[in-house]
Formats: structure tokens, sequence, C-alpha cells
């Protein structure tokens, strides 16, 4: 996996699948959540695309850095770096959760690195996000469990009650061996929750389209509503039986609805 150097001496993992030569997406993901956790997604969309996936700072093999907490500037730049590194000029970037945050963000703060965004299972910033308190709570107590103890508490959270036992199981043969720290945890917690973009999403000028699970009992749909209220022309799917951690609920449907999305956002020829 290639690493690149921040001028903090982070050293951030990427990796990237497809062919070279296909328009790049760039796939950010959410608090805590290593970029392999992309793995239901990447096999269709690198059919067409060049796939370009990060670790964030505190998860996956990228894992705890200086810098501490990190904020979702601070994430945004790593990506941006990344796309360099891949000698990309423009891409496709796509985020869920915490990695719509960071998502947002470049497109705010690089809107000509950004050729269509799509905003999964997100919020504007956790000061004007509709929250959950109960999921609020869960996540508060990660810092004093062990990884497994913590995944069992979030199912509920993350998962539609119909979404197979064993394709749980499967997200955590991904997660777990790719786990992040206690310490990686709250350095992305306390960082992104100092974000806000809500008065700044008008100024947002990619075509964007804004994904959220019907079931989301994590970031509850209405802050997918508000996202897709506040960008100019921006689209807004909900995908029906389907939680935060909608790849997994609902992987088929999610796979067509970005596949569709990259599609007709194609660079013209």
């Amino acid at each position: 996996m290639p690493v690149i150097e921040r001028p903090d001496t982070a050293r951030i993992a990427w990796e990237s699948d497809g062919p070279e030569d296909a328009p790049a997406v760039l796939l950010v993901m959410g608090l805590a959540y290593p970029a392999a956790m992309w793995f239901r997604l990447v096999p269709a969309l690198a059919e067409g695309h060049r796939v370009i996936r990060v670790d964030n700072r505190g998860a996956g093999r990228t894992g705890d850095v200086p810098g501490a907490p990190y904020t979702v500037e601070t994430m945004a730049a790593d990506c941006l770096a990344v796309l360099d590194a891949a000698d990309v000029d423009t891409a496709h970037v796509v985020g869920i959760s915490m990695g719509g945050l960071i998502a947002q963000e470049i497109a705010l703060s690089a809107p000509e690195r950004v050729r269509s965004l799509c905003l999964i299972a997100t919020h504007p910033g956790i000061a004007r996000a509709v929250m959950n308190p109960q999921a609020m709570a869960m996540l508060m107590q990660r810092g004093q469990t062990t990884p497994q103890e913590a995944a069992e508490a979030s199912i509920p959270y993350n998962y539609a009650p119909e979404t197979p036992r064993e394709r749980i199981e499967e997200d955590w043969a991904v997660r777990f061996p790719l786990a992040a720290t206690n310490q990686g945890y709250l350095a992305q917690v306390i960082g992104s929750s100092r974000w806000d973009g809500h008065d700044r999403l008008d100024g947002i000028t990619a075509p964007t389209l804004v994904v959220h699970g019907e079931r989301d009992a994590l970031v509850p749909p209405e802050n997918g509503r508000t996202i897709a209220g506040r960008i100019p022309g921006a689209e807004l799917v909900m995908i029906p039986n389907a939680n935060h951690v909608l790849m997994t609920d609902q992987p088929g449907h999610v796979s067509k609805v970005l596949v569709d999305w990259l599609d007709r956002n194609r660079p013209a020829r």
C-alpha cells in the first residue's frame, strides 16, 4: 500500500483499484473505520473508474499520527495530497458519515479538484445536526470498551434488523484487524466535532448527490434532507431498509446508485 509523507510527519496510507487512466473516484471513510470498509462497493466502481481509498488519520494502516485531534480540514488536506500523489487533477469525491464532512470540506476548499460530490449518511456539522441521543451515548462509551464490545453495541445504530448476522461479521472481519485505537478514535471524534459547514453549503458548486438510509439510527435521515436542501441543485436518494452502514444493508442498491451517478457525471470525451 502506498504512503505519502505529510509536512507534520504523518504518513497517510492509501490504495488504488481499477484502470489508472480511468476517471478517478476518491472514497473517504467514516469515524474510526478503515478504507478497507469500502470493499462491498469497490468491484462495481472499479469496472469503469480508478478507485482511490484513503485511510484517515487514526484509522486503518495510517493509524495514530502526530497532530491530534485530527480536524476535518487536516484530513481534507490529506486527501488532496493523496490525489496529488496519484497524479489526479480532478476526482469524483464520495464520503460517508465523518468522511462526508471531509468530502464537503474538499468541495468547499478545493472546488477545482471535484468533478462531482456524493455525500452518504452524513450531516452538515455536529452543531447543526439532528442526532439520536441514544446513539451519541453509545459513541461516547467507545473509548472505554474493546472493539468487539463496541461493535456489538453499535449494531442497532449501524445495521437494519433484516441484515444477516453473517454479513455483519464479514464487515467485522475487515474492520477488526485494522481497528482504530481508542486514542485514534477520540482524535477523530474531537477534531470532527469542531467542524461546521452548514452555512457554507450553498457555496458548493460541484454536482452533488446525497444518499441516506431511510432507517439511519446514527445520523438520522433529516440530516441528508438538510444537506440536499442547502446545496444548489443537489439530488437526494433515500435507500429503503437501510440503516447507517447502508452499503452492507443494501449493497446492490447502493452500488447501482453510485455507478449510475458516476456514469451521468463522466467527463466528456
